[in-house]
């Protein structure tokens, strides 16, 4: 450590947490450099009126990270926790026809992340790389996240990117912002989020459940492990895994039900009233969200990568591990199967009579899945697919690194403060025209009592709570 350097980490037993935190004053600067050991980390500088100030802001910082049991260390005398990332093979499909493939963007790496929206379609890869895009493949922007995406989830219309190094992003502005950090002894698999409450489902078969202040709220750990499926909405937590699918109380209350599904569960999707299960013994079964009950089975010919719905479950689809893709009427009839022409889908959506795919060769893939279309290929009739190439001058937006000073808020700006409640560090809304009793959904990292920050804009969530879009500024 230099002289003006004081780096800490906090790195506890059993793969608990594994942070560093660095703090160093250089003259009316202080910076602060924060993450998971063995990553670069984030970055926030603060400027302050005199040097006295600077160094008495940073011996605070410090103290408060040493009580909650950080200490001294050398940086590198750690490693990174190892994540977990799918293992998955593809082999050729063995169907006769080929999907009509109408466009397929290469991402540039295997890719598990999809969200499809009404206005753009989300796709994010192993390499951090987050794209967006029209409904007719245009490359309109891409996000670089700091590690590899897990999973895309949308809340509304909020869009969450889910790393592989425990931090969750809110992409719903064009400067992406950590939302939630979850645990490191959490190896995460998949991830959903409803209204604001973020739930995790991991290595070990757990389910770990996160508010929308970034704040612990429960976990239960199911009988099987390598829980690949989490589904959530007003009633309940359907957790998918090796034993099957188990429905938890959404206030933690306890286990409703548990249904031993045909095989591991590989994926989930869920409709009104029924939650789907992809398993490892070739089918998606359905389940009533009431009690489990196995309400229908949809028969594949190799294991279930994915699965998706038409509104209502009106047609249920399915990819393999053979590259192929199925569709099915409710009831479990097979009306089709045709092969993707790009690898094995590891995730999908339906949206419009198209079917999206996500596949193990890192493809976006958007299928025609009209009756006239599927038809047209059953009897070898396709059409060419369009390959999508990024524009050489595409908007690229990555977190910010470091947290900018204001002296006074920008005329359309909104205040909101820090503020210590029974313990614990809440944001509220300062400007008038909002509700001052409801708490922000604000980055927990760079929470400070007493201080201002200026936001672009909030909005209104359904539990009561304000979510913040747009760039983050502090106010001095």
């Amino acid at each position: 450590m230099s002289g003006n350097t004081t780096y800490l980490e906090l790195s506890q037993d059993g793969g608990g947490a594994h942070k560093f935190y660095e703090v160093t004053v250089d003259g009316l600067n202080v910076t602060v450099r924060y993450g998971r050991i063995g990553t670069a980390g984030q970055v926030q500088a603060s400027a302050f009126p005199t040097v006295e100030k600077a160094r008495a802001a940073a011996a605070r910082k410090v103290g408060e990270k040493v009580r909650k049991g950080y200490a001294p260390a050398v940086r590198g005398g750690r490693a990174a926790r190892p994540v977990t990332r799918r293992q998955v093979a593809s082999a050729p499909s063995t169907a006769r026809a080929v999907a009509p493939v109408l466009w397929r963007f290469r991402t540039g790496a295997a890719a598990f992340g999809i969200h499809i929206g009404e206005d753009h379609c989300w796709v994010g890869n192993e390499a951090g790389d987050v794209y967006t895009l029209g409904h007719d493949g245009e490359v309109l922007a891409r996000y670089q996240l700091p590690d590899g995406v897990k999973c895309l989830v949308a809340d509304d219309f909020w869009i969450y990117a889910g790393c592989d190094d425990g931090t969750v992003y809110d992409l719903s502005a064009k400067l992406p912002f950590a939302a939630y950090e979850i645990a490191s002894d959490v190896d995460i698999f998949w991830l959903d989020i409803h209204e604001g409450v973020l739930n995790v489902a991991d290595r070990n078969g757990g389910l770990t459940v996160i508010d929308h202040e970034d704040e612990y709220q429960w976990s239960r750990k199911s009988t099987g492990s390598h829980a690949w499926m989490v589904r959530r909405d007003d009633r309940a937590v359907y957790h998918g895994h090796g034993s099957g699918v188990t429905a938890y109380a959404q206030d933690g209350g306890g286990e409703l039900w548990h249904t031993a599904t045909t095989g591991s569960v590989l994926f989930g999707w869920q409709e009104d009233h029924s939650v789907y299960a992809g398993t490892n013994r070739h089918v998606v079964q359905r389940l009533s969200k009431t009690d489990g009950a196995v309400e229908a089975t949809y028969r594949c010919d190799a294991a279930v990568y994915s699965c998706a719905t038409a509104p209502g479950g009106r047609y249920v689809f399915a990819g393999d591990c053979a590259s192929s893709v199925y569709c099915f009427t409710a009831d479990g009839t097979r009306l089709w199967k045709l092969g993707t022409g790009s690898g094995s889908a590891l995730s999908m959506q339906y949206l419009d009579e198209k079917l999206y795919m996500v596949t193990t060769e890192g493809s976006l893939v958007c299928v025609d899945a009209s009756e006239a279309a599927i038809a047209a290929a059953q009897s070898g009739t396709v059409p060419v697919p369009l390959d999508v190439k990024s524009a050489a001058a595409l908007p690229t937006y990555a977190p910010a690194t470091t947290v900018r000073t204001v002296t006074a808020p920008p005329a359309s700006g909104i205040v909101v403060e820090c503020v210590q409640e029974s313990g614990r560090l809440r944001v509220h809304v300062v400007s008038d025209g909002y509700e001052p009793s409801w708490n922000v959904q604000f980055p927990r990292h760079i929470r400070q009592a007493g201080a201002r920050y200026v936001v672009e804009a909030l909005s209104p969530a359904a539990s009561g709570f304000y979510r913040v879009r747009g760039e983050i500024q502090r106010l001095l």
